[in-house]
């Protein structure tokens, strides 16, 4: 009897704590999405804060420092990454005063919505390199001007162009011109604990090489992988090794305590007829795929188990971006309905009514080495714009130019992920059968 009783404990522990697990899947703290305000038709702040606590999002990055914005997420229990403006970065650095007086008047005073971090400008490395000198006086001084024991990150985010090489991505290093900027900055970094933000895009890698087998490789679809004869790992996906080869830069470095973050990664849902790939199935399947990616918990090949916090481009499409028809058709959500643009798996409900299912693009050959296009500047605010394939560019100059100095690079991996459903859709029946078992068992405890 007391052999019978002790198995029916275990067995209402072991219900309990699979309890405890479901509901970390239902918003994981490693998924966020960038709010951007291109656009002369977006619904009100306050509509987009209640559409996104609808989803599993936990982050939101903004460019700038909106009031309205930032108060229309107070008590939504989601975090904002902010933005400093690259024209701010030369005050900053001269002025102490002057990023007090920033601090002051974008950071809630109230605990309200959380500020994780503050971006000090936007891909300067590569916007404005007459910053350069500038950019880590600026940091320092908007992070001394945070209130004691603060919590905020300061950083500023990078475009893969500081990368010399990343292909493959163990080879990966920092361009050497940009020492002098780089070493303060991750030093500054690694002493404040705060992360490294990179944009890697994996449809401009795709631009440069529009073959179905790229397309595998970047959509996580499944392919046969890209060996690493440095390290031996393999790579199946563009992500991964993208932040693989700034992981090895960093680690290169000495600063293998500096954290990783994905500020910016999509794919636009429609484009010009000289955008291949730019559809709402290939958006679908890469953020979709990213998404599962990222919760399946796998982490990279070289940082296992560690998913890396990666912001989504973006909530909405951004109708007043200049530059071709994809750089305006990023956004997940629709404006006027704010229904899904396409399914992502991101609804806590799932599917968004009304929205038929997108038709998955189908299984492509095994991936051939990816030979992908500069990444040029972007604007706060801004996508790349793609600099057109030129003959004996690294792009048009085969494997060995998946990451020359310059180019925008990743693996892809494969993924038998590439189809995401809502993990609290996913999980409602898992909950349910659990719940049972726990029932069952009480009741059997109960009458013995």
């Amino acid at each position: 009897m007391a052999g019978r009783r002790q198995l029916l404990l275990l067995l209402l522990l072991w219900g309990f704590l699979q309890l405890i697990r479901l509901p970390y899947s239902a918003s994981q703290s490693f998924v966020g999405i960038n709010y951007g305000d291109v656009a002369d038709n977006l619904p009100p702040p306050a509509s987009t804060a209640r559409l996104l606590q609808s989803t599993t999002i936990t982050k939101v990055r903004l460019y700038g420092t909106d009031p309205a914005v930032i108060s229309a997420f107070a008590g939504t229990g989601i975090s904002l990454l902010l933005g400093a403006a690259n024209g701010d970065i030369p005050n900053f650095a001269s002025s102490p005063a002057a990023a007090a007086a920033w601090v002051a008047a974008h950071l809630p005073s109230t605990s309200s919505p959380a500020i994780s971090a503050v971006s000090v400008g936007n891909e300067v490395l590569f916007a404005d390199t007459s910053l350069a000198s500038q950019l880590v006086p600026a940091l320092q001084n908007i992070y001394a001007a945070l209130p004691p024991n603060s919590s905020v990150k300061v950083s500023t985010v990078h475009a893969m162009d500081v990368l010399a090489s990343s292909d493959p991505p163990s080879s990966g290093a920092f361009k050497p011109e940009l020492a002098a900027a780089l070493d303060p900055l991750l030093a500054f970094l690694s002493k404040t604990g705060s992360p490294f933000l990179i944009n890697p895009y994996p449809y401009f890698a795709y631009l440069s090489d529009p073959r179905p087998e790229t397309l595998a490789f970047c959509l996580f679809q499944p392919n046969a992988g890209r060996p690493d004869a440095g390290s031996g790992l393999t790579y199946t996906n563009m992500f991964d090794a993208q932040v693989d080869a700034v992981r090895a830069a960093l680690d290169a470095k000495g600063y293998k305590d500096v954290e990783i973050v994905v500020a910016e990664t999509g794919w636009p849902h429609s484009g010009g007829a000289d955008e291949a790939g730019a559809t709402a199935e290939n958006a679908r399947a890469f953020v979709s795929g990213l998404v599962s990616h990222l919760r399946s918990m796998a982490g990279t090949p070289r940082a296992p188990g560690k998913p890396v916090d990666t912001y989504l481009f973006a909530v909405y499409d951004e109708d007043l971006k200049p530059g071709k028809p994809s750089e305006k058709s990023f956004g997940l959500f629709q404006t006027t309905t704010l229904a899904e643009t396409y399914p992502t798996g991101l609804m806590r409900n799932g599917t968004a009514a009304g929205l038929a299912p997108a038709v998955a693009p189908a299984a492509a050959a095994p991936t051939l080495p990816v030979k992908p296009s500069p990444a040029p500047a972007r604007l706060p605010g801004q996508q790349a714009q793609v600099t057109p394939l030129q003959p004996g560019s690294a792009a048009a100059a085969g494997p060995s130019a998946l990451c020359a100095p310059g180019t925008a690079t990743t693996t892809a991996r494969g993924a038998a992920a590439a189809a995401c459903s809502s993990p609290s859709a996913a999980e409602s029946p898992r909950t349910m059968s659990v719940i049972s078992i726990i029932a069952g068992v009480l009741l059997m405890y109960l009458l013995i």
